[in-house]
This record gives C-alpha cells, structure tokens and sequence, in this order.
C-alpha cells in the first residue's frame, strides 16, 4: 500500500474514533436571532482536517480558493478581452482553465447549499435576520452593496496576502506558517473591527 495512503487510513480511523466522542458531548449551537440549530462544529471541523490531509497526502496541494476566483476571471476576460487577457504576466503563469481548485470551489458552493437544506436553513429569502434586526426590513439595496462591496475587498486582500482564508486559515497554519497565523489574526481582527460597530 502506498505510504501516503497508509497514512492517511490511520489518520482516519483516529478521527472516526474521536468526532463521535466529540460530537455526543455537545448540544448543537442556536443563535438568538436565528433561533435554529447549526452542525456541530467539532464534527465540521474535524472534516475539515482530514478533508486538507486528504488533499496534502494525495495530490500534494493545499486547499485554497482564492485562485480560482482569478481564473475565472481570467475566463470571462477571455470571452470579452481575449487580447489583453493573453498579454498579462500572470494568466501567462495561471492559466485561466478549469482545473481542480475552480471544481473545489463549485463544491463548496454545492455543499452549502447541500448543508442548509439537511439542516434544515434553507430559506428563500434576500436578507438574513441579523441584518433585519439591525438595519430593518427595507434595506435590500444596502445589503447588496455591501455583500458586493465586502466581496470585491475579501478578492483584492485575498491576492495581496497571496491566500484566502482557506489557503492560510486552513492549510497554511496546518504547514506552521509564520505568514499564514499573521493572515489569519489579521482575518479575525479585521472582521471583528468591522462587525462589531455594524453590528452593535
């Protein structure tokens, strides 16, 4: 058997062993205003880690996302700019294709999507309680450009810092990267800085 799979196999079986345990000792989290029942956040974290394993020891990539953003904007360039596309230095490095990290990230998007609807979160609606119980009822605009807005900043920090929160947040600090635990005490203190005066 191959030794990075052998690996991988014993690293599963102690995490099959310890998730129940972990998750059997806690009662699912409610937030107030929600008012409903979230996944155990051991259990999600736990795979989570053998998710990034997995991915180390069988393809020797860590998980990010931030990447395929790039490349999918490299591909709509191409549809409308194909020239000026062609002609920058890094779609000459990162090609804009389909490759494993934009798949990653079309599951991510179904997963949660797959995760709110068995948690039973699902709800069709534009703006989350939270928001309605700060901001009120008729601010789907403001909400919009928000999102929007915290979207395109989220992009431009994720390039500048050379990662996502996936990328330094999960594999990163997994390596022991010094520059990865910075991102994401930077992540925390900047959603912090932000949240708490919107949200107060």
């Amino acid at each position: 058997m191959n030794k990075k799979l052998s690996q991988l196999y014993r690293w599963a079986a102690v995490a099959a062993v310890l998730l129940p345990t972990a998750a059997a000792g806690s009662e699912p989290a409610a937030l107030p205003i929600r008012g409903e029942p979230d996944w155990s956040p051991y259990v999600a974290g736990g795979l989570i880690g053998l998710l990034s394993m997995a991915t180390f020891y069988l393809s020797d990539k860590p998980i990010g996302v931030s990447t395929a953003y790039a490349r999918i904007a490299g591909m709509l360039g191409k549809l409308f700019a194909p020239r000026h596309t062609e002609s920058l230095p890094y779609f000459k490095e990162t090609r804009p294709v389909v490759n494993w990290e934009v798949m990653f990230l079309a599951g991510i998007l179904l997963g949660g999507l797959i995760a709110a609807w068995t948690g039973g979160e699902l709800a069709n609606r534009w703006l989350p309680p939270l928001w309605e119980a700060r901001f009120g009822e008729g601010s789907i605009i403001a909400r919009l450009a928000s999102a929007v807005a915290g979207g395109a900043l989220m992009a431009f920090g994720a390039r500048l810092a050379g990662g996502c929160t996936s990328g330094h947040g999960i594999s990163g600090t997994l390596q022991l990267s010094v520059g990865s635990w910075v991102s994401l005490m930077c992540f925390f203190l900047g959603g912090m800085a932000v949240a708490m005066p919107l949200f107060r």
